[in-house]
């Protein structure tokens, strides 16, 4: 009985031993993955973003690069879409007339953004304390003037694979806007994209812009440029799902109730497959025709997309995007475009 006794003490206290061995070994894996997640945490927060300094820029100011931009930010890049003011009262929010390009457009949780961000004043009463590097590296890599990462609402992943000399002419057109005194409010980011933004900045990969005559690269370009695929396609967390692209789908919530964005690919039953090039052309420059006026929609379905900027686009420009979009992958997606709030 003693011996048996003295055995199984003997083998308790081994496996006590063992056990308090693996616990060590536990612990002290589970303190170097804690010391791996706050030395990336500490290197994404305060090494990131890393896209180089600011070129040193500056850019002479032609009557041509200033007309050129003027177009690029009202009618294809679409800036001053979101770097002004938009109508919410009316279809597609037009801009409303008074502080072009002073910013304040709020976007929040509500909209499906992970945060409260606020478009930045881009008028020379902000800018003018900016270099023409600093603007050209924001627009292009997505950094502010001290190199603190920008949410990329502001879309330099596409801005960055245009012309160089189109970014120029933006920045040209962009210091000619009538200065308009509105600070906005700083941005709020929620966990953990307030440390994942900070991944985001890339370095740009500049094209060179393709001749008008090849409508499919020339319509692609514009198709970057003019950020088509972010909005026609379905989103998850901030990303597009892989295969939906220009599919339709993405969902924006306003106060009348949730609007789908159109399918755009050539799929002849759901998308633009059975539209002519015209048809397609005309959709948009019915918003440019005289007389026209947005439409109350208090009780009726909204739309984010500025159709009245994307409308003064020239006939080219659109006929290329049309024939580009006719090359993309065809997707069958019936989108339900709009769900009344309630139903």
């Amino acid at each position: 009985m003693k011996i048996g006794a003295g055995a199984s003490f003997s083998n308790t206290k081994t496996t006590h031993k063992r056990t308090m061995k693996v616990l060590k070994v536990m612990l002290g894996l589970l303190a170097l993955v804690v010391l791996l997640i706050l030395a990336a945490g500490t290197y994404v927060k305060f090494a990131l973003p890393n896209v180089g300094e600011a070129p040193k820029l500056s850019i002479q100011s032609t009557p041509e690069k200033i007309e050129r931009g003027r177009y690029l930010a009202n009618h294809v890049t679409v800036c001053m879409d979101c770097h002004s003011r938009r109508d919410w009262t009316l279809f597609a929010g037009p801009m409303k007339s008074e502080g072009i390009g002073g910013g304040g457009e709020r976007f929040d949780q509500k909209m499906g953004f992970p945060g409260e961000f606020y478009a930045p004043n881009i008028t020379p009463a902000k800018l003018n304390s900016w270099t023409d590097g600093e603007i050209f590296r924001a627009i292009t890599a997505g950094v502010n003037k001290d190199g603190k990462a920008l949410f990329p609402l502001m879309a330099s992943h596409r801005f960055g694979q245009m012309d160089k000399e189109d970014i120029y002419a933006i920045i040209t057109y962009i210091r000619t806007l009538k200065p308009v005194e509105n600070t906005v409010p700083p941005g709020k980011l929620d966990f953990p994209v307030n440390f994942l933004v900070n991944t985001m900045p890339k370095k740009a990969a500049f094209t060179t812009l393709p001749k008008a005559g090849d409508s499919v690269l020339y319509g692609g370009y514009l198709v970057n440029a003019a950020g088509c695929v972010d909005c026609h396609s379905k989103m998850d967390k901030g990303s597009i799902v892989p295969g939906s692209e220009f599919g339709g789908g993405m969902e924006f919530n306003f106060p009348q109730g949730v609007v789908r964005s159109p399918n755009i690919t050539a799929d002849v039953q759901t998308g633009i497959g059975s539209w002519t090039k015209e048809q397609f052309v005309q959709r948009f420059k019915q918003y440019a025709a005289a007389g026209y006026q947005a439409p109350s929609v208090s009780n009726g379905m909204n739309t984010p997309m500025p159709w009245n900027m994307y409308a003064g686009m020239n006939d080219q420009d659109l006929g290329a995007i049309y024939t580009y979009l006719k090359t993309v992958k065809t997707i069958n997606n019936q989108v339900v475009r709009f769900e009344p709030l309630g139903k």
